[in-house]
């Protein structure tokens, strides 16, 4: 995947409050073209290329330096592609909208945290902003998305949250050869994401690219994992198989 990104300046008329600006601070408008990024190579499959990404592409830098319009450019060239919306609302039990399969639908629920049977039972409007969120994630695997993207990646979330939803994501990214594309200001997350990719975003075309070494899996809580497990009648299972596995001490139990 090859990334161009710029545009041109758009004209101005001169008014008071521009001059008064220009004067105080002894500059002009700006001119010419806003260069992003040119020629930025990317290891992530794109239109007409066979097979499912599986990979994690995070563009991280700071508000005004470029990533969401890298996200954006990079997410017109993905075929498959999702645009991650937490926005979901309506009255149906989550376990009701996610297909006919009820038992894939209660895996895709637990894959993604929302694994207690109490919560398969609730509607998006009786979510919390986390587990919306997680939700969104389930909704996208169930329509059967190549990957997924997003921008301010977990940006309204507390950060513990943030941390175990990054974590489910890698795990869904490896499990399932999903990709995802994501954007943020917080590097917080780079240790429970994991991606493969880092974008680094730093303005007048000077983006990054960081292929990083694969890590060690592990959970949030430190322990080795494996899959989530599945939900159990009694509702126990929680997080994507993390509650029954630190219930025991160890994983897998």
């Amino acid at each position: 995947m090859r990334l161009n990104v710029e545009y041109e300046f758009a004209p101005k008329r001169p008014t008071c409050n521009t001059s008064y600006v220009q004067s105080v601070f002894g500059i002009g408008f700006e001119v010419g073209r806003n260069v992003i990024a040119r020629d930025l190579e990317l290891d992530f499959p794109c239109k007409g290329q066979p097979g499912r990404p599986g990979k994690i592409v995070l563009f991280v830098g700071p508000s005004g330096s470029g990533k969401s319009s890298l996200l954006r450019a990079a997410a017109r060239q993905v075929e498959g592609l999702v645009w991650l919306d937490e926005r979901a609302t309506g009255r149906a039990a989550l376990i009701d909208t996610l297909g006919d399969d009820v038992r894939q639908a209660a895996h895709l629920l637990s894959l993604c945290g929302l694994g207690e049977a109490f919560l398969m039972l609730r509607s998006p409007a009786e979510l919390s902003d986390g587990q919306r969120y997680r939700y969104a994630i389930a909704r996208c695997l169930a329509g059967k998305a190549s990957a997924v993207a997003a921008d301010e990646w977990c940006a309204k979330l507390d950060r513990v949250t943030a941390k175990v939803i990054s974590r489910n994501v890698r795990k869904i990214a490896d499990g399932r050869s999903v990709g995802f594309l994501l954007a943020t200001t917080h590097e917080d997350l780079l240790s429970d994401l994991q991606p493969d990719i880092v974008v680094r975003c730093r303005a007048a075309g000077q983006a990054e690219v960081q292929t990083r070494r694969p890590f060690a899996a592990r959970s949030v809580f430190g322990a080795a994992c494996g899959s989530p497990t599945a939900p159990s009648p009694t509702g126990r299972t929680s997080l994507g198989g993390i509650t029954a596995g630190t219930a025991s001490g160890r994983c897998g139990a």
